[in-house]
């Protein structure tokens, strides 16, 4: 009872029903010492979301060729300014599950063929137009044109119609059951945006419903916004201001955040961790998720279309060596499929890619290949992806392989090099479902299919057997479908699939947040500006 009263108490305190003072009378009065009355309102208050502030989000991410297009979104900067100045159907929230975000609710029938969402009412874009579901419809319709350039497009294919029965409800018509459409709903790049008779005039435009309005834009360098008063979710985007910065360079990144120039950094270079841990203002905050980081080989230029050398190049590599090295621990060793124990349906029975100097030499000599390697590499890529370029070159010159480095500059490494040059280092933050995932990178009709790894009879079972995964209902039938599918992907596919690496980020010890932390993505899913506050 005593318990339960303090909670009640707590939460009129943090409510502000009733005032500090008399939250500690009472919690002494229930039995408490002095001392810990003090230090559970403090608690109590330094947890309750306050307004106010200007919050600056230094990122590692962001390009001078980035745009506001959501559809050509491509970096870790682009998502975060999306989820500040906008909103989508559904989003996962910091406990990881899927809820609704501008639907209300969401419903399937036909055996998921069909999907019905039914939309919040009153809810304004930042230029005072109503949000209806002729915004929803034309903007997935922008993603799915047959010219679009949207990562997103897919992510759609499957979806054969769309309608609306009335200004507050969109119907989804897919060509086959996917009991996980409502997850693709939530991706970054299907931010809803305004319309006008039925069309997205400017997917530049920055025009969204979010919590944040859009001040001033520059592209890969900094993006300035203040609150939005008329956004639709009580108790969130509390601050008053929120400035994203690009800070591509890692010692720039950690000298901010150390320096009080930044409130919070993304991507903590393992190798700064601990100096940062020591400074008195600062706390690093890590959590575990799908983030991979990976070299993709694409199969449609050589000598990547040779399958002996991508396998050689698969057992050439260290992987071990690379999660101690480049991620000091904070992490595990990939096996050249983006699916990990966090997600449902990992193939448990794979062969382990791990370094064999003989079968990367064996299958170096079948195929024929001679001369040195090009690997095109920058740390925007991802923290120390120059220096795990550098021990992959040194472990395959074990087993005979030269590989030559390319140093890309960062800036522009995702508009020209990344998905272009024959093989490269990226990342991935990864899905929280298979069919996500591969819908995203690796099925034929994606234009993120960074190995371009389409055709041929493996590519084909593998297109054939996600499609089959997306409306079975029975679990076993649905594992067997994806156990074969990785089976296929790691064998024959373009991705080498090196490590699962932790978020870590760090932020002033005045910059607080809830207290679980989502981990799908980077920096609390993507929202630190909409979910985050200062104490």
């Amino acid at each position: 009872m005593k318990d339960e009263y303090l909670k009640k108490q707590a939460r009129w305190l943090s409510e502000g029903q009733i005032g500090r003072r008399q939250f500690i009378k009472t919690a002494i009065a229930a039995g408490l010492t002095v001392p810990s009355a003090l230090t559970l309102a403090t608690d109590v208050l330094a947890a309750t979301p306050k307004k106010g502030g200007k919050a600056r989000i230094g990122s590692s991410y962001g390009s001078t060729t980035d745009a506001l297009d959501p559809g050509t979104s491509e970096n870790g900067m682009s998502q975060a300014i999306n989820y500040a100045r906008g909103n989508h159907l559904t989003e996962i929230d910091n406990d990881g599950n899927l809820i609704a975000e501008l639907a209300e609710s969401y419903e399937p029938s036909n055996g998921a063929k069909t999907w019905i969402f039914n939309l919040r009412k009153g809810v304004e874009f930042h230029n005072g137009k109503t949000m209806t579901a002729d915004d929803v419809i034309a903007t997935f319709n922008y993603h799915r044109d047959e010219n679009s350039k949207s990562a997103a497009k897919g992510l759609l294919s499957a979806v054969t119609d769309i309608k609306k029965d009335g200004d507050n409800r969109v119907i989804f018509e897919l060509e086959g059951g996917n009991a996980d459409f409502p997850y693709i709903a939530s991706d970054y790049h299907i931010m809803i945006m305004p319309s006008v008779d039925g069309m997205i005039e400017d997917a530049n435009s920055p025009i969204g419903t979010g919590g944040y309005i859009i001040e001033s834009y520059e592209a890969g360098v900094r993006t300035l916004m203040k609150r939005n008063p008329n956004f639709f979710k009580e108790g969130r985007a509390h601050f008053d201001e929120v400035e994203f910065i690009t800070l591509a360079d890692t010692t720039a990144r950690q000298n901010a955040i150390m320096n009080g120039d930044v409130d919070f950094i993304d991507n903590v270079d393992p190798k700064t961790v601990a100096l940062l841990g020591r400074v008195p203002t600062l706390e690093i905050l890590k959590t575990t998720g799908t983030q991979h980081y990976t070299f993709p080989m694409r199969v449609n230029a050589a000598p990547f279309d040779n399958y002996d050398l991508r396998m050689a190049l698969k057992y050439a590599i260290k992987r071990q060596e690379l999660v101690d090295k480049i991620l000091l621990g904070h992490g595990e060793a990939g096996n050249d499929v983006p699916v990990n124990a966090s997600m449902p349906f990992l193939n448990t029975e794979l062969p382990v890619h791990e370094f064999d100097a003989e079968k990367a030499a064996e299958h170096y000599k079948k195929s024929g290949h001679s001369g040195a390697i090009q690997l095109s590499v920058s740390d925007a890529a991802f923290p120390g992806a120059v220096d795990a370029a550098q021990l992959i070159a040194a472990s395959a010159k074990e087993a005979g392989i030269e590989i030559e480095l390319i140093r890309e500059p960062s800036d522009g490494y995702w508009s020209n090099v990344w998905n272009k040059k024959p093989w490269s280092a990226c990342y991935w933050s990864g899905r929280p479902t298979q069919d996500w995932m591969y819908s995203s990178a690796y099925t034929a009709d994606t234009e993120w299919n960074d190995t371009a790894w389409k055709t041929g009879e493996s590519a084909d079972k593998f297109n054939e057997l996600v499609i089959a995964a997306r409306s079975e209902t029975d679990d076993d039938k649905r594992k067997e479908q994806y156990w074969e599918a990785q089976r296929l992907l790691q064998d024959d596919g373009g991705a080498i699939v090196s490590m699962w690496a932790s978020f870590i980020h760090a932020h002033g010890k005045d910059l607080v947040h809830d207290e679980q932390v989502a981990a799908n993505w980077q920096a609390d899913g993507g929202k630190v500006a909409e979910r985050w506050w200062f104490a």
